[in-house]
């Protein structure tokens, strides 16, 4: 029965190489450790510790290959160790041709400088998390803190003496330069478990360790003790260990800039204390050479740091910043408001935002509307107290932070922030050679000093703002009772944008009947939202919605092909029945709509003649330039353009000369006091008399009762519109109510 793996080991650990491991480094221990070891001769202590490089090579290797974010640290280590194999290899065939001394070292201390920058490069990777390749910059700190450590050994051997003092430069100063970088990668090693965050993790201690034992094998064999092969066996034995052991999942830390600079002033201050107490002294050029060029490496490293330094402070302050306004950004005023609210300051929120820029991003392009807003940012900056903060929440939005202080009420600071902004906003701006009045919406929130979520002050501000823009008032405060379901109102948004998509709009329509005849020629096509879960909406509970939220294009153009489609399949029937749609602002402004609906008209082969489009004064107003331009496209087209709530405006005469208009609708206002009011009634007639001069129809909204249909049959007027003859109804239910009509009057006329 096979003996069950460690869950702490990695699967498929090759077994058998991990003995062989095993069984070398005891036997190099124990050569090493032995009496008797100068009978064996170095030639045998080398061979050894060049089988035991050899298996632990392979075992790297094979770690390398496994899947892992450190897959780069193994293999480095893994061809480090290879060279050293090489430069025990070299030793080996040294010592066999000339016996042991001290040239047999040189070899093994060539071969780990020339490992030193893959091992250390990996470790600086394997510190901060990552696979990529090594920053030469880094290995340049490296090589530096290796010569500094140079310099400064050579520095106090020349003033202690001893026999290293006298010995060639080509014996101590390979062996030397081992040494120091063995303890610049056991520095390196050692903050891997305080710097990435891998305290817990056993393979950083395991490195760790082996590292330190290579740092006395390596002293130890240079200065003619072979007792350091023991320690060197060990330090083999704790990096197969190491890359044996399944890794501990722990949070990394993503290390900042800033850690690899305490590095570079140590490199450069100890350079810095070598060459003045070589200025001081007479001593050895080596020191001195490797100072200067230890001291020039660290300031190259600490140069770049402060380059590093500069860049992050400028992400990290371009990540609060708006690049268009230079203003604070959503995030930076969210961390003012939070930091306000945990020192408990009473402050106001404010958000407001431009009406009608889409206008100017659409008239006058794109480069003026962002134009605009920088004029409106400076601005701004006027109404702002010590301490108060602007910022910009997108597209024409802004927020403003206004802190309230001692002995004022939340409401005055409120007041006072109205009054200014409206006066500082007042006066035009001159944006691509026009000038533009700016009116903003603005919603204010008083917060009284007490703990509460920042985002929630602003979504605050935000519900009374938009209420602002739905009732036309220049301000609205926050009020629980009715701005409380801000949230929901944005769920509603989001719920309306799946159900345009989703078919939930449903159209009803109500009759428009011939005033002479009562024959039914036409429909208005109504919207309604099926809602899921509250059921049938009115057009008054979403509209305004899909206006402010960019959703009318869509809306429309389900409505469109909905009423194109219904008609189309009157039409199929006998039922020559116009079908009218309802146009907004925003929808004429859309150059592409005239497209659209002649794909619409010829894909259900139905006459252009039987839509009607009708579009309001007002709507008119908001870019007469641009709507007029697709007023026309749309009559071109061949349907009818009617003048919709005809009177309300204060262009009526102009669109009639202007527009290829055919149709204009009485507003219910004028139709409702017809009987009561005799300036009404007045109206109602000569508008009729001049629609009628002109060549086209007048159609009476919002008739309620009979009295008021004869009134209108003896003004001439062409059709009605109203509860009088049916409210609006579902396909299927205006079906049945035009097969009952037709009865009655076909009894009638029998």
């Amino acid at each position: 029965m096979p003996a069950a793996r460690s869950p702490q080991l990695l699967a498929g650990v090759p077994r058998g190489l991990a003995c062989t491991v095993g069984v070398l480094a005891g036997a190099q221990v124990a050569l090493a450790l032995s009496p008797g070891r100068e009978l064996a001769g170095g030639v045998v202590l080398l061979a050894l510790a060049l089988a035991l490089q050899l298996a632990v090579a392979v075992l790297l290797v094979w770690r390398a290959r496994r899947a892992g974010d450190d897959r780069s640290l193994w293999q480095r280590l893994a061809i480090a160790t290879g060279l050293v194999s090489g430069g025990l290899a070299t030793a080996t065939a040294l010592t066999a041709g000339h016996g042991a001394g001290a040239a047999t070292t040189v070899p093994l201390a060539v071969a780990h400088l020339a490992a030193f920058p893959l091992v250390y490069g990996g470790m600086v990777l394997w510190n901060r998390d990552s696979t990529a390749v090594a920053d030469p910059s880094d290995t340049l700190l490296g090589v530096a803190a290796v010569l500094a450590v140079v310099a400064v050994t050579d520095t106090v051997l020349g003033h202690v003496g001893g026999g290293l003092a006298t010995a060639s430069w080509w014996q101590v100063q390979p062996a030397l330069a081992q040494t120091a970088a063995g303890l610049v990668l056991l520095g390196t090693a050692a903050t891997v478990p305080f710097i990435s965050g891998m305290s817990r993790d056993p393979r950083a201690w395991w490195l760790t360790a082996a590292l330190a034992a290579q740092v006395v094998a390596g002293t130890a064999v240079a200065t003619g003790h072979p007792q350091g092969w023991a320690a060197a066996a060990v330090g083999a034995c704790c990096l197969c260990v190491a890359a044996v052991r399944r890794p501990t999942p722990v949070p990394r830390t993503t290390t900042d800039p800033s850690t690899t600079t305490i590095g570079a002033f140590v490199v450069l201050i100890a350079s810095t204390v070598v060459l003045v107490v070589l200025a001081l002294c007479d001593a050895g050029a080596t020191a001195a050479w490797c100072g200067g060029i230890a001291a020039t490496g660290a300031g190259i490293r600490l140069l770049l740091n402060v380059r590093d330094l500069a860049q992050l402070t400028q992400s990290r302050r371009e990540a609060l910043t708006d690049d268009l306004t230079g203003l604070a950004n959503r995030r930076a005023v969210l961390r003012r408001v939070e930091e306000l609210c945990v020192q408990g300051t009473p402050l106001v929120v404010g958000v407001l935002d431009l009406d009608k820029f889409k206008e100017v991003n659409d008239g006058l392009g794109h480069s003026a509307g962002d134009d605009l807003l920088r004029l409106v940012a400076q601005r701004l900056q006027h109404v702002l107290a010590t301490g108060d903060s602007l910022g910009r929440l997108g597209g024409d939005e802004f927020a403003l932070i206004a802190q309230v202080a001692p002995g004022t009420s939340p409401a005055d600071r409120a007041a006072a922030l109205d009054r200014d902004l409206q006066h500082w906003m007042a006066a035009p701006f001159e944006v691509g050679g026009l000038t533009v009045h700016v009116a903003l919406s603005l919603g204010l929130t008083c917060h009284a000093g007490a703990p509460v979520p920042p985002a929630a002050l602003l979504r605050q501000a935000d519900a009374a703002m938009y209420d602002a823009k739905r009732s036309g008032s220049r301000v609205v405060h926050y009020e629980a009772d009715r701005h409380g379901d801000s949230s929901g109102r944005l769920a509603l948004v989001e719920e309306l944008r799946a159900g345009v998509l989703g078919g939930e709009l449903v159209l009803h329509h109500q009759p428009q009947v011939d005033v002479a005849t009562g024959r039914t020629v036409g429909v208005e096509a109504l919207v309604r939202w099926a809602h899921p879960t509250r059921g049938l909406l009115q057009p008054g509970e979403f509209l305004p919605l899909a206006e402010v939220h960019g959703l009318m294009g869509p809306l429309t153009n389900e409505v469109l092909a909905q009423a194109v489609a219904q008609a189309a399949t009157w039409h199929r029937a006998g039922r020559e029945l116009r079908v009218s749609v309802n146009l907004s602002a925003s929808n004429l402004l859309d150059t592409g709509l005239p497209q659209r609906v002649a794909d619409l008209l010829r894909a259900h082969a139905l006459p252009p003649s039987a839509l009607v489009l009708e579009v309001t004064e007002t709507v008119l107003l908001s870019d007469p330039e641009r709507s007029l331009a697709v007023v026309a496209a749309l009559a071109d087209l061949g349907t009818t353009v009617s003048i919709d709530d005809f009177g309300t405006g204060y262009a009526s005469l102009t669109y009639l000369h202007q527009l290829p208009v055919a149709e204009l609708k009485l507003d219910r206002s004028f139709t409702a006091d017809l009987l009561t009011d005799a300036r009404a009634a007045a109206i109602v007639a000569s508008t009729v008399r001049l629609a009628h001069q002109l060549g086209l129809r007048v159609v009476a909204e919002g008739v309620e009762d009979p009295a008021t249909l004869v009134h209108l049959r003896a003004l001439e007027c062409d059709e009605s519109q109203g509860f009088l003859h049916s409210p609006p109804l579902p396909a299927a239910e205006l079906e049945a109510w035009l097969a009952v009509r037709e009865r009655l009057r076909a009894g009638v006329r029998a």
